[in-house]
């Protein structure tokens, strides 16, 4: 159970600095030394945001991240980059993402960067607050990954990426690490069309060894490229099999849906503690104070206060860094106002 009552939370990403995406944009003009020093003055950025916030649980932000999980590709051998698999022009959406080929075994010698990342918020942030990092789980990981011969479908690439994984999650426990997410929003975008006892067993190999070294969470949501959704948007297809997965807390998004079944998150809350996806990531309307106490009195409804976590819907790379401040700040003041009155 989680230390204290409504406990406020997020996802792991935040939105870049301008400078930070103009650079990334123009990093042939700049140096190892001089990139090193952007990436660590946008964590101190995040960092700061989220302090002044008042959140319990903080990230660094994933400004070392181009993209939820296109960057770990960086990481991993045996790829290729497919310009020809994209849709290049039109309204965003997923087919925009980037692909890659499969060319040779599926490796990452140098593990995933989580490492590297934990470290440096480790260094930087101020004491007081829990240290979270978050990794994509190997079901998402594959997603942007063509089949070959070798691995034939999707599930064969999982199996391929879940050892990379497992290792990066064992690493990070060992480099004191107490609060790990893993992300596999892939999982319930399809629950309604795949085998979720598969997703389940997947999911739960790949954290066996950490299980009970750490705070353990996953991240489930619908997408959000640009803004914009990708899967059947219910809870009710990870019904029952995702009960079986063996985490501390599942994180669901429920505001961008309008907190529809919320009364599903009883049989989550029976079997773990749920944080809810308490402000839209993908809507501009900035929710005030009492919003928040509101949503956050309806989940203690069918959620116990002591189980009951409160952060975004997702990550929140894709909300402007003006929004995504003045949400964290009203969450936060929300969750005070309601755990002062319990």
């Amino acid at each position: 159970m989680q230390p204290i009552p409504i406990r406020t939370t997020v996802i792991g990403s935040y939105p870049f600095p301008g400078w930070l995406e103009f650079a990334t944009h123009n990093l042939s003009s700049f140096g190892a030394a001089d990139i090193e020093e952007m990436i660590e003055d946008a964590v101190i950025a995040a960092i700061y945001d989220q302090v002044t916030a008042g959140l319990d649980v903080i990230t660094d932000g994933e400004q070392t991240r181009l993209d939820f999980n296109l960057s770990f590709y960086g990481y991993i051998k045996g790829i290729r980059a497919n310009e020809t698999e994209t849709r290049k022009f039109g309204p965003a959406a997923h087919d925009q993402r980037g692909k890659y080929d499969i060319v040779d075994e599926l490796v990452a010698p140098n593990g995933l960067g989580a490492i590297k990342e934990f470290l440096r918020l480790k260094k930087i942030a101020p004491g007081g607050f829990v240290l979270k990092t978050s990794v994509p789980g190997p079901y998402t990981l594959s997603g942007r990954l063509l089949p070959n011969e070798k691995y034939k479908d999707r599930y064969a690439i999982t199996e391929a990426l879940l050892p990379i994984i497992r290792k990066e999650l064992e690493d990070l426990v060992a480099a004191g690490c107490t609060e790990i997410t893993v992300d596999e929003p892939s999982m319930s975008c399809y629950a309604y069309k795949e085998n979720t006892k598969r997703f389940a067993d997947i999911f739960n190999r790949t954290v066996k060894p950490i299980v009970g070294k750490c705070r353990l969470s996953t991240h489930m949501c619908f997408g959000n490229f640009k803004g914009r959704p990708v899967g059947y948007r219910s809870i009710k297809p990870m019904l029952p099999d995702f009960l079986d997965l063996t985490v501390d807390e599942i994180h669901i998004e429920m505001a961008n849906r309008e907190f529809a079944e919320i009364e599903l998150l009883i049989p989550f809350a029976e079997k773990m503690d749920v944080s809810v996806g308490i402000v839209d990531v993908k809507n501009y309307y900035i929710e005030s104070q009492q919003d928040v106490v509101e949503r956050i009195q309806r989940c203690l409804k069918y959620v116990p206060a002591e189980k009951l976590s409160v952060a975004p819907d997702c990550g929140l790379s894709q909300t402007a860094r003006w929004a995504a401040r003045q949400k964290l700040v009203n969450m936060v003041k929300g969750a005070k106002t309601v755990r002062e009155g319990l």
